[in-house]
């Protein structure tokens, strides 16, 4: 007769095979489940300007054409962003020293000049702000850059949930009617920062 199995070590050759099985499955869930996930983003828009409305639309309208859940939280001087009328953004070169002031007319030797002007001169200069920003508008338009407005549709026609902070809104008085009426939500950031936790990618701009 051979020898009896030793039921401990039977025992522990099941266990053994049932918890790489179980691994194996749970492994190939996960993986179920994290391709099935819908990605998901949130952006804190803070800046009101011209050139600082650019990244929150842009970055928002392509994760929702690539399928993503996205929102954007604006507050402080981001509300300047779902006004119904885009057409009074400015920029501010002042203080901005990453910004280069080129100019978009004349020849290709001209247009390359970084015009380096000091902050001094700026500020004395009457109308600085509305020329420069005169120029982006222009330069914008030769690149062939979608406009404000034209992106925050796209955001809008993709999906992009708008939310306006109800604090910012009570602090500097505005009403709701002073906003587009794409905007759903108002909240504060105690209902934001769940949204935020949960999302996969979260911006701040």
């Amino acid at each position: 007769m051979g020898a009896t199995p030793d039921v401990d070590v039977i025992d522990a050759l099941i266990k053994q095979r049932v918890d790489e099985i179980f691994s194996q499955k749970l492994e190939a869930k996960l993986a179920e489940l994290k391709a099935s996930k819908t990605p998901s983003m949130t952006i804190i828009a803070t800046k009101g300007t011209l050139d600082w409305a650019y990244p929150p639309f842009i970055l928002a309208s392509t994760a929702s054409a690539l399928g993503w859940d996205v929102s954007i939280f604006f507050t402080f001087y981001g509300l300047q962003l779902l006004k119904k009328d885009l057409s009074d953004l400015k920029i501010s070169p002042l203080g901005n020293p990453g910004m280069p002031m080129k100019m978009p007319f004349g020849p290709d030797w001209f247009k390359g000049i970084n015009w380096n002007i000091p902050n001094a001169v700026q500020a004395v200069i009457p109308g600085f702000e509305s020329f420069a920003t005169t120029l982006m508008k222009q330069t914008i338009s030769n690149n062939g850059v979608a406009g404000v407005e034209e992106l925050r549709a796209a955001c809008v026609e993709g999906g992009v949930n708008l939310i306006g902070c109800q604090m910012t809104v009570d602090l500097f008085g505005f009403t709701h009617d002073d906003f587009i009426p794409e905007v759903k939500e108002y909240c504060g950031a105690a209902h934001f920062l769940p949204m935020a936790k949960d999302a996969d990618v979260t911006l701040f701009v």
